[in-house]
């Protein structure tokens, strides 16, 4: 019996983008700020698609290895494992990369041959050249509030992509989101709505990010729970923004508008 799709709103025409891409084996990228349900997106659309998913959390250590694979020992024999790049190309899955300027320069550019016409996968180690399947897709995804000079996606890996900009979703769909995976009536939903507004336009003054709809669904999730609301907000939405006591007062100072 399949499973039930992971619980997706789409915000727009981001669902059909996602089905061409594939159906034409084009590589997607996804752009937006951390927790805005991008790697919710790619999981609800795997499973629409009936493909195995492969996800890379990327990161400053993530070497080419780690995706293509590496040779290991195994009861005493040296056995070549397939990394979670290969595993998705040799099973038509597919494979996303998230964050993916965090990874080393050497680890994307082992996706060049498999984001052109080629679509292939060298292995040097193995002798091999993997020819990507139809049914295979790559994904990445990254935070273009993060970028600085030495974490940028290059142009040339960049321009190898379809790209779909994602931002939180407008309140009334949000509200609606945060009630589903909580389970919190959306009348108690729609003042933490609010607060989030209010936090994230201090974006770029006092707070380098702002409050992401993953902290939304925890915030309602502990007070569906039986937490207080004030306790509830400050452990998901006050304390995770920000270690700066002045900051944080800044911060207390607009629940209690909200919730006076």
């Amino acid at each position: 019996m399949l499973s039930p799709l992971p619980f997706y709103l789409p915000q727009g025409n981001e669902c059909g983008l996602f089905e061409l891409a594939w159906r034409h084996q084009l590589p997607l990228l996804l752009k937006g700020p951390t927790g805005c349900g991008k790697t919710r997106f790619v999981a609800h659309m795997a499973a629409r698609l009936g493909r195995p998913l492969f996800t890379v959390s990327c990161h400053d250590d993530l070497t080419a290895a780690d995706l293509t694979g590496r040779y290991l020992l195994k009861g005493g024999d040296t056995v070549w494992t397939d990394g979670p790049l290969t595993s998705a190309v040799r099973g038509g899955g597919i494979c996303y990369l998230d964050e993916v300027v965090e990874a080393r320069k050497d680890a994307t550019v082992v996706l060049h041959p498999l984001t052109d016409d080629r679509r292939i996968l060298p292995l040097e180690r193995t002798g091999e050249m993997l020819a990507a399947p139809s049914e295979f897709m790559l994904v990445a995804s990254y935070n273009p509030g993060y970028q600085n000079v030495l974490k940028q996606l290059k142009p040339s890996t960049r321009q190898r992509f379809v790209a779909i900009e994602f931002d939180f979703p407008a309140p009334e769909l949000e509200r609606r989101v945060v009630a589903e995976e909580s389970g919190l009536d959306e009348g108690k939903v729609q003042p933490l709505i609010l607060l989030a507004q209010r936090l994230r336009a201090l974006k770029g003054h006092d707070l380098e990010e702002g409050v992401s709809t993953r902290l939304l669904v925890y915030c309602a999730t502990l007070i569906q729970a039986g937490l207080a609301v004030r306790d509830a907000v400050q452990v998901t939405m006050v304390e995770p923004l920000s270690d700066d006591s002045e900051v944080k007062a800044g911060l207390e100072e607009v629940v209690k508008a909200i919730f006076a």
